[in-house]
Order: structure tokens, then sequence, then C-alpha cells
């Protein structure tokens, strides 16, 4: 599924948390791997034009060490650095090359408490024309570049939760969640969500009948799922909102990977249109893949 994956790197320490959960990704079949480093030129180079030599060696430290441990979880690996970051050039390799995931990392929580979301991370889920995987990273208060290895690995396969609206690109997300059951995943749970926002206040009456009919769809996609692995399936369905409760259920659930489509049509039409899928990757606590529609 994800043979050839990429993996966009700068020099920030939450590259270097992440690097503890690549190994999860030989789950969904990755093996070679395409570490891509993008060096900003303006903080390499002065006023007068002149290259630090500092920070060109901190560039130069920072990606032997990322192509080490990517290389120690079992990886064939590559490097490349480039000037400056354009996901255009990302999804151009993926083109030409056959790469279908690029991989980015970001961290659960600054000091102040808030989620912390990376300029690559933010530009490349606006752009991509491939799937896109957050690996939300959880840095250790006070941890050196030492004690990066302690940090406990997360483990993407154990839980899955896959949001849908049954719109065409949801369920072109749900065919990776296909090839994630015939593979090692451990627990996959279904979810959809009624927007209140759209029900209420005309529609509420017919809740009930909105529940059944949807019941039966995941029903439906849990039996497919049930035969092609061994994988737990659960099904869901909430009322409300849809960041909200999908949300609520990673938290309540302990989901370590999310997958959803990334433009989604139909019935809740905005449900992964900016506003849900924005909000899941910038909120979500455990990690998230998102699939997006060709354009």
């Amino acid at each position: 599924m994800f043979e050839k994956f990429i993996v966009a790197t700068d020099i920030s320490k939450d590259f270097a948390i992440s690097m503890s959960s690549i190994g999860g990704l030989k789950t969904f079949g990755a093996k070679k791997c395409l570490l891509l480093q993008f060096v900003d030129l303006n903080e390499i180079v002065d006023f007068s034009g002149i290259y630090s030599n500092e920070l060109v060696y901190e560039y130069e430290k920072t990606l032997s060490m990322h192509k080490k441990q990517i290389e120690a979880e079992g990886f064939e690996v590559e490097t490349r650095t480039l000037p400056g970051f354009s996901p255009a050039h990302v999804n151009k390799i993926c083109e030409e090359e056959g790469y279908s995931l690029t991989v980015v990392a970001s961290r659960k929580y600054t000091p102040s408490g808030e989620v912390c979301f990376g300029r690559i991370a933010n530009d490349l889920i606006h752009s991509a024309q491939y799937p896109v995987m957050q690996i939300r990273t959880d840095d250790p208060v006070g941890a050196d570049e030492d004690e990066l290895s302690a940090v406990e690995k997360a483990d993407l396969s154990s839980h899955i939760l896959y949001p849908t609206d049954f719109s065409d690109n949801a369920d072109i997300a749900f065919r990776y969640i296909k090839e994630m059951a015939a593979g090692s995943v451990q627990k996959i749970t279904l979810l959809h969500v009624q927007d209140k926002s759209k029900i209420s206040p005309h529609l509420e009456s017919r809740i009930k009948e909105f529940n059944k009919l949807d019941e039966a769809r995941l029903k439906g996609m849990k039996d497919m799922l049930e035969k092609e692995g061994k994988a737990e399936v659960e099904t869901a369905v909430r009322y409300g909102s849809p960041s909200l409760e999908i949300l609520r259920l990673v938290e309540d659930a302990e989901v370590k990977l999310v997958v959803m489509g990334s433009q989604g049509r139909g019935y809740v039409k905005e449900f992964f249109l900016g506003s849900v899928s924005q909000n899941i990757a910038r909120l979500s606590p455990s990690s998230v893949l998102l699939i997006p529609t060709r354009r």
C-alpha cells in the first residue's frame, strides 16, 4: 500500500521524536523511504550573501541522524536536500517516482498547552495530491537528543478510526482501510456523525430513520473488513458536531491513527472540506492519515 514513502523534514526536534514511530509504517507495507530535508535559505545565508557554516553543519548533522534512525527501523533510505519548501515539488516526486505517502511530524502540545501545527504539515495537507500522514509527537519535558530513543513508540496499527460521511472521497479512504484490515491491524472503528447543524431543528424527527440507515451502511462496511482479515471491527453513529465527536472518540477509545478523506461531498457536504479535516489534523492527539481526492 505504502511501499515507497517520503519523510519531509527540517531541523526541528519534532521530526527526531517522530522517527520513533516510523517503524509502524511496516504494517502498511512500507519498505523504501525518501528523506527530504528542506533548507530555509533565509536562515543559512546572511545579509551579505554568505552561508552560515554553523547552520549548514546543523542541517547536515540532523539529516544524517534521521537517516540512521530510519535505517535502524529496517527501511532503505535515500536522502535529498531541497532549498525552501514546496508542496508542488513533493507532489511531483510522488507522481514521477511512485511514492504513495508523505509523512510529516507535528508536536502534540506547546509549552502553553496549545497544539502545534507546523508549516510543512499545514502546507502539505492543503496541497497534497497523495496521502499525507501526520505523526503526532509527544515531546518529553526536558528531553535531549540522547533521550529521544527512549520515547515510547506509537503503534499506529493498534486502533484505527475511520470517520465517514459516505461521500465518494470517503469511499476512496475506505479502500485504504480495507488494505489495512488485510494486514496486521488490531482494531478498526467505523464512525459516522449525524451533523446536528444540518439536522436541527427541522429534521430532528427523522433522526431514528437516519441512524437506522447509517448503522446498516456501517454494518455492511464492517462485514467487508471482517472478510479481509482478523482485525476487530466496531461501528458507531453519533449526533453532534463532527469535529468534536471525532475528537471525543479519539480520546475515549485511545485511537492511534485517524484515517479520513480530505475532501468530501454528499449528504453532509462540508464534512471533510477544510473545517473538519483541518480541525482533526490540528487537534487530534493521535496521528492522522489524510486521503485526498486526486486533483
